[in-house]
This record gives structure tokens, C-alpha cells and sequence, in this order.
């Protein structure tokens, strides 16, 4: 009686918060009894979607049924406009992790690269960053990447990296005295006046180029250097700047996407994995990719790929600091016009990092399911087999498949076999070879409906178990032959049984007219 008191009142109390929701934009979060954050969602509306909720509709999930059950409290944030919404929304998400909530598997802290608000600049990686007027270039999701960078610009200029505060005025009251960096002509000094504060000002200004994928400006410097001391008849100091200028050349070489594009953009696609999606981003600047993640984003509550999508590109761009005005996608998404600008491509160079991205995905996706065959096969063996049923709407998983097919000779010697499947895996030890008895001549539908009348009598009058899923192969003519024979034995409707056509990659299903689509099913 006690409990039934205390959801009378919960209950109670969400109604009185219901009525005096606004029609505005904002964010909602739910809380349960113990006052942890379970959902934070934001809404154009708030009084329509939030009330959506808790409308009795037979259309809605058993995950959000579930959450609804355990709402105890619900508190909202007014904001301005839709984009305001969405970025409070994410930063909300990441600060409590919502258990209901769509999270990206890859949340970590990326390395940036730190330009620092001195009169002498330090260059240095770091994970965190400070509001103190220094510059941060990233984050750089890829550890190689990151050290391909640095290690070029490190090769290329020469700059301080010492943690000692420095300035015009303590360089000139010789406060300081250079270290081993200058000794292996990895530093100018200018801790003891060897550079001067502009000529110093210069090398970071070329290293924020870089940084900013801007090699072309950097090369034409460097070439004009080389040449000025060429004619000067300096041909060590030109010799430097040419080696400098060939690292340059090899390094962007490997980086550049479209050499004849200036394209400032972020990409993203994805790719189904099992109920979840794998995504991929790439951040390209100037025609140059500066930056590629991928993560995979969970279902939470029965969201669409598309609902995951897009609030996998909020989050990946929060947490990156990405902020183009344009962002290359597959389909039209549900974001503010204000955000960001939606380019679908067709043919032309978006297109080409369009089809590179999704590549990343596949490769990404590939990559897990492998390693998760590896670390887990037991794990990977059943989630292929739910997936299984998920597809093909089965009453249960099938970790028991037998399959079927037909062979003869030149219409002659006619054969068929029996290839067993335990928990997603050959059981190569209960493979069955038949020869047909009562068919003469080229007739698969009369093999077929032989051979399954045969093993499945037998398994019947002794009592063994009988399969999950029976599949044949062949179109509907081979199903039909399979199904007249488990109607004779009085199994139809005991046993799944479904015909693949592999010409046409087509699933058949007894008693249906059009077969499904095999192609995209099984991801």
C-alpha cells in the first residue's frame, strides 16, 4: 500500500509539471526516485513532446515504456532558439550519461596541439584546454596522425618547447640561458636574443599554417626563401630550405584528398552494425584531411539509424570543437538550418569524400566484428544468430540450422546434401550426403521434396531433436517441393523453413507472394 501511495504522488506531481510546461524551445531532463538523471532530450516544443511521453500509445517502444515507468521527477531549461537546445542538450549528455540516453562509445579526451599566449610561443600537445588566450589546434583523434604532425613541424622549425615563463623584458635583462635544444638546432634561443621577437613571430606564424592544413601558403614561402638566398649565393642556407621544403611536399602528399579542391568541410556517414550504427567523421580543411573518428553509437530506445545519426554528428562535433559551416552527409538530417550548413552530393569531389567516408565505416565495422570474433567468439556467434532471427522474424533464435541443395552430373547421378549449422558454426560432423533414390533425371523440385521428407521422417519416428530454421536452396519452386513434404509429415508450421535464390541474393518464405531482399539484411 505504501508504494502504490508513493506512485500515486509521483504520478500526481507529473501531471501538475505537464500542465505547466511551456509551448517553448528547451531542454527536459527526467530524474528517477533516487534524483539521478536518466534522460535529457531537447524539443522545438516542449509541452508537446515532453506530454508525448506519457500519452497511452500501443505504438510505443518497451524501452521507453520502461523509462517512463521510472520518471519520478522532470526539470526543463528555456532556451532561445533550437540551436541553444541542441548544444545544451549534448553537454548535459556528456556531463551526467544518461542511462536512456544515445552515448558514443569513443568519449574520451583527444590530444590538442598548443600554440601558447606568450611573446615567445611554446608549441606543445596537451589534453586539456585552457581559456587563457593560447591557440589549440585538434582535437587529433588518431595517435599517428598526431605524431606525423609534430614530428613534422619539428623538423621543419625551430622553436622552444621549455616550460620557463619568458618575455621581452626578462630576454632583455639576460635572464635566461639556452638549453640543449639550441645545441641540436631544434630551438633559435630566443630565451638569449638569438631571434628576434618578429622574426620569431614569423616561424609560429608558419606553424599555424601548417597546423590549419594551409601548406600551399607555407611552400610558396619556403620556395621564395630558397631562392632569395640561392641569389645571394647562400647555397648551404638554401640547401636547408629545400630539404625542409621536400618534408613538406612528401608529408602532404600523403595527406591531400582532392589536390585540385580548397574545400573546408567535415563528412560524415555511417554503416548498420547489428542494432547499432557505426560512424564515421573526417574533418578536411583546405583539401587536406586534418582529422577522421569513428565510433559506434548504441540504441537506447528503438531510435532510428537516421535518430542515432544525427545525434552521433552533435556529439562527435562537440566534442571534437568541430565547427564548419558545412558538413557532407548521406540524407537530409533533422538540424537547425543556423547550425550548419547540409550538402547531399552527387557527382562531383563531395561526392568522392562522401564514398571515402563511408569506407572508413565499413572498415571500422569490419575491423570490431573481427576483433570481437577474436576476443569473444561465443558472444559474436550469438549476436549473428539474434540477428538472424531479428531479420527473418523467427519465433527463436536458430543456433540449429540445416541447409539443403541439389547436384547431378550432366542431368544424370542425381545427389544432395545436408550442411548442419550449431550456434552460428559448421558442425562438420553431422553433414549428410543423399543419394536421391526415387528421381530419375534433372528434377531438383523432386529431389528436394525427397530429400527433406527423408531426413525429417527419420528424425521424427526417432525422436531427435528437430532443427530451428531449415533453409533450401533455390527460389520458390525448391521451397514449395521442401514445404509439400513437412505437410506430409505434419511438421509445417513446427519447423521455420525458408529458400535462398543466390542469383538474385532473394529470401523465400512459404505462402508468400514476393521474396525479401538478402542484400543489406545480415549486418
Amino acid at each position: 500500500m505504501v508504494g502504490d501511495s508513493s506512485s500515486n504522488q509521483i504520478k500526481s506531481r507529473l501531471e501538475t509539471i505537464l500542465k505547466t510546461f511551456p509551448s517553448s524551445a528547451g531542454v527536459y531532463q527526467y530524474f528517477d526516485k533516487e534524483g539521478n538523471v536518466i534522460y535529457v532530450g531537447k524539443a522545438k516544443n516542449l509541452k508537446n513532446r515532453v506530454s508525448s511521453y506519457f500519452r497511452s500509445d500501443d505504438k510505443q517502444s518497451a524501452k521507453t515504456k520502461v523509462l517512463v515507468k521510472k520518471i519520478a521527477d522532470i526539470k526543463l531549461v528555456i532556451v532561445n532558439n533550437e540551436i541553444e537546445a541542441l548544444l545544451l542538450e549534448c553537454n548535459l549528455i556528456k556531463k551526467y550519461k544518461p542511462k536512456y540516453n544515445v552515448l558514443l562509445k569513443d568519449d574520451k579526451t583527444y590530444p590538442w596541439i598548443c600554440i601558447s599566449n606568450e611573446d615567445f610561443p611554446r608549441v606543445f600537445t596537451t589534453r586539456q584546454r585552457k581559456r587563457d588566450g593560447s591557440l589549440y589546434f585538434g582535437p587529433y583523434p588518431s595517435g599517428k596522425q598526431l605524431k606525423e604532425i609534430t614530428d613534422l613541424i619539428r623538423k621543419l622549425f625551430r622553436y622552444r618547447t621549455c616550460s620557463q615563463a619568458m618575455s621581452e623584458e626578462s630576454v632583455d635583462r639576460n635572464k635566461h640561458k639556452a638549453c640543449l635544444n639550441y645545441q641540436i638546432k631544434l630551438c633559435d634561443a630566443p630565451c638569449e636574443g638569438l631571434i628576434s621577437k618578429s622574426e620569431y613571430a614569423q616561424t609560429i606564424n608558419e606553424i599555424k599554417k601548417i597546423l590549419r592544413g594551409n601548406f600551399a601558403w607555407v611552400k610558396q614561402e619556403l620556395k621564395t626563401q630558397m631562392m632569395a638566398y640561392a641569389n645571394e649565393l647562400k647555397f648551404e642556407q638554401a640547401e636547408e630550405i629545400k630539404k625542409r621544403l621536400l618534408l613538406l611536399e612528401n608529408y602532404a602528399a600523403k595527406t591531400v584528398i582532392l589536390s585540385d579542391s580548397n574545400l573546408d568541410v567535415e563528412v560524415y556517414d555511417y554503416v548498420p552494425i547489428y542494432e547499432n550504427i557505426m560512424v564515421n567523421a573526417m574533418k578536411v580543411v583546405g583539401g587536406y584531411l586534418i582529422g577522421s573518428v569513428s565510433v559506434q553509437v548504441d540504441c537506447k530506445l528503438n531510435e532510428t539509424p537516421t535518430e542515432l545519426f544525427t545525434q552521433a554528428i552533435i556529439q562527435i562535433r562537440e566534442n571534437l570543437s568541430w565547427d564548419s559551416k558545412e558538413i557532407i552527409v548521406p540524407q537530409l538530417l533533422d538540424l537547425p538550418q543556423e547550425y550548419t550548413k547540409q550538402t547531399i552530393p552527387q557527382n562531383n569531389k563531395r561526392k568522392e569524400l562522401l564514398d571515402l567516408c563511408h569506407n572508413n565505416a565499413l572498415f571500422a565495422k569490419s575491423d570490431k566484428i573481427k576483433k570481437e570474433s577474436i576476443l569473444d567468439p561465443e558472444r559474436w556467434s550469438n549476436r549473428i544468430v539474434e540477428q538472424m532471427q531479428k531479420d527473418l522474424q523467427l519465433p527463436k533464435p536458430p543456433y540449429h540450422m540445416e541447409c539443403f541443395d541439389n547436384s547431378n552430373i550432366q542431368g544424370n547421378y542425381p545427389v544432395a546434401s545436408c550442411v548442419v549449422f550449431k550456434n552460428g558454426k559448421p558442425s562438420k560432423k553431422e553433414y549428410k550426403h543423399f543419394n536421391i533414390k526415387t528421381v530419375e533425371g534433372p528434377d531438383d523440385f523432386a529431389s528436394m521434396r525427397e530429400i527433406i521428407f527423408r531426413r525429417y521422417g527419420r528424425l521424427k519416428a526417432e525422436g531427435k531433436p528437430l532443427p530451428d530454421l531449415i533453409i533450401v536452396d533455390g527460389g520458390k519452386g525448391q521451397l514449395s517441393a521442401a514445404v509439400e513434404s513437412l505437410v506430409a509429415l505434419d511438421l509445417m508450421g513446427k519447423i521455420p523453413i525458408i529458400g535462398i535464390a543466390k542469383r538474385l541474393e532473394e529470401i523465400y518464405f512459404p505462402g508468400e507472394q514476393y521474396p525479401l531482399q538478402l542484400h543489406g539484411l545480415f549486418h
